[in-house]
């Protein structure tokens, strides 16, 4: 009897086995594939972000649906934001630049 998994018990052993889908679950959206193959090795700083509630849920929901970490989402999303507005880091260069005068 020991033996036996509650469900409960199948769920917490999923969720600690994050970024990696089930044998023989079906392909997933490309996106998922690429969160998943997301290098986070040397990332080391920590920044603490706040969302609204619904938000919050969403990221929480999307971790269980997918074994994707939030973290690796948000890292990720931040990363593709930055690649597709370039403007951004012009604002931060044109900032630090005034900054050193």
């Amino acid at each position: 009897m020991n033996k036996m998994k509650t469900l409960a018990d199948q769920l917490r052993d999923r969720m600690a086995k994050p970024d990696t889908p089930l044998p023989g679950e079906k392909p997933t959206a490309p996106v998922i594939e690429s969160l998943r193959a997301y290098d986070m090795n040397g990332h080391k700083s920590v920044v603490h972000s706040r969302f609204d509630e619904a938000t919050a849920r969403t990221l929480h929901h999307f971790k269980m649906a997918t074994g994707v970490e939030v973290n690796r989402l948000i890292c990720y999303s931040v990363k593709v934001l930055l690649e597709q507005h370039p403007e951004i880091k012009t604002i931060v260069k044109q900032y630090l630049q005034k900054l050193e005068l």
